[in-house]
């Protein structure tokens, strides 16, 4: 079945092509005869490198000399093709992968693993009962960013009997494969470990830079809970207060977010469990391994190196475990921060629910002005209907129209102008002051609604910090000593 199904997904795969490299690392029981060599492989030379001929053939030795371990690995450790790691993706000719895979006794299931995100760790042995193999694989890839792909590979095959380790590595620019080989090459006397590169490459994935992320983001977060609370301890240069003294509440949720995704960066949970997992393969190695790699001075320099690599596996569980614990603390503070910001946007809301009932009072006042001024229209109308009256009886008398004599108008005329033009004038006057001082009301009302709006989120900030957010009451206040 494995066989088939590598058949298959290998014809599924499309192809790009990535330079390509070897490492080699012999050691002999005569030292003289140790080797560690590292260069291009071209393709040409492949065919040779994985059978062990022409130029990659073992050395001539002397008699009695035998090969204790060695490490034979095709390398691709500049992978810079932006599909490289991309899902059913192989970076070689799909005959010469399935070349690559048969010779080396690769794991047929490596290419089944290539849409895995996250750190990936399996190992089992072969079927193999005549000359078993250890097989592992260990990768981590990720999405692409800024169009570029991420991740690294490894896949081992560890001849049980052999003490031969062969193996596929391939990795970004920008993962820790260049650095692991090299460490590889200067661990060269201690390969004959199948799981000595899977643990160089850990100890980068776990190294101190990830301690120092979650001190970054833990300090970051201090200068998050002082803006939020508003303590005297914000910086000018944090850029969370404005120069007239107003939080920016958007530079805050901007950056809770920001914090929040560097608290989730390399979480220990995933790695504790590719601990556990490479834990069990050292336990299954070294249960497999024949008692005649056991003794000697071979088996000596083999089992310290086993137990000093449990030892860091532990170290590292406890490391972990540490983050972890400290991660959560600060995802909790993180959730506490966030839930004050959202309390902090209700009262902006608030304020904005109070300046939107202020326009609609304004405007309350000006329909109503309104309706005051069409009131006066209709009370002058009333007021200037004795005018109207007077001409009515003053027509009677002043003015003569009987047919056949002459229109005659009286001298008297003069009496209906004299009372009706003053008496106008002081009605009209009368109206203009009354509506002044109902203006001058109005704008007082208006001003003093205003300043409300304008005061009122001071004044909730300010009774909040007074009765849960002050310095007396902080868990970081200093506090009088209490008396026996």
């Amino acid at each position: 079945m494995d066989d088939y199904m590598f058949k298959y997904f290998v014809g599924e795969c499309r192809e790009v092509k990535e330079a390509t490299s070897y490492l080699e690392i012999l050691n002999y029981s005569d030292a003289s005869y140790n080797s560690v060599e590292e260069h291009p492989l071209t393709p040409d030379e492949f065919e040779n490198f994985l059978n062990e001929r022409g130029a990659f053939a073992p050395p001539q030795t002397k008699p009695g000399t035998t090969r204790l371990s060695a490490t034979r690995l095709v390398l691709q450790k500049n992978a810079k093709d932006k599909d490289t790691f991309t899902p059913f993706f192989i970076s070689f000719p799909r005959t010469t992968y399935e070349t690559m895979v048969r010779t080396m006794k690769l794991p047929f299931r490596a290419i089944e693993g290539t849409s895995v995100v996250g750190p990936f760790f399996w190992c089992a042995f072969d079927q193999d009962d005549e000359d078993p193999h250890l097989q592992i694989i260990f990768r981590k890839s990720d999405v692409r960013k800024k169009g570029k792909t991420r991740g690294w590979e490894i896949m081992l095959s560890h001849g049980i009997k052999t003490g031969l380790t062969t193996g596929y590595i391939k990795g970004t620019p920008s993962s820790d494969i260049v650095e692991s080989i090299s460490h590889l090459k200067a661990c060269a006397a201690q390969v004959g470990h199948p799981l000595l590169l899977p643990v160089i490459i850990l100890s980068y994935d776990l190294s101190p830079r990830n301690d120092q992320k979650q001190r970054d983001a833990r300090e970051w977060l201090r200068r998050l809970e002082h803006a939020v609370s508003m303590r005297d301890e914000i910086e000018e240069k944090d850029g969370y207060v404005r120069d007239d003294g107003v939080m920016e509440v958007d530079a805050i949720s901007r950056d809770l977010v920001e914090c929040h995704s560097q608290v989730l960066w390399k979480r220990p949970q995933a790695y504790r469990e590719v601990v556990r997992s490479i834990e069990v393969a050292m336990e299954r190695f070294w249960e497999g391994l024949p008692e005649e790699r056991k003794t000697g001075p071979e088996g000596e320099l083999l089992s310290k190196l086993h137990r000093s690599m449990l030892g860091r596996l532990e170290f590292y569980t406890a490391k972990l475990k540490g983050i972890e614990n400290y991660q959560a603390t600060t995802l909790e503070r993180l959730t506490i921060q966030r839930s004050a910001l959202y309390n902090l946007l209700s009262q902006r809301e608030s304020k904005i629910q109070f300046q939107m009932a202020g326009e609609q009072r304004r405007l309350a006042h000006a329909s109503k002005r309104d309706s005051t001024a069409m009131k006066m229209i209709s009370l002058l109308g009333v007021l200037f209907l004795p005018g109207t009256f007077l001409s009515s009886v003053f027509s009677m008398t002043f003015f003569d129209f009987e047919p056949g004599a002459e229109p005659m108008v009286s001298t008297q005329l003069w009496v209906y102008f004299a009372i009706t033009v003053p008496l106008t004038v002081i009605i009209l006057f009368g109206w203009l002051q009354f509506d002044r001082k109902k203006e001058e009301k109005f704008r007082e009302q208006d001003a003093d609604l205003e300043k409300n709006i304008e005061h009122m989120e001071a004044d909730i900030m300010a009774m909040m910090r007074k009765r849960t957010m002050s310095k007396a009451n902080t868990w970081t206040s200093i506090t009088s000593p209490v008396k026996a």
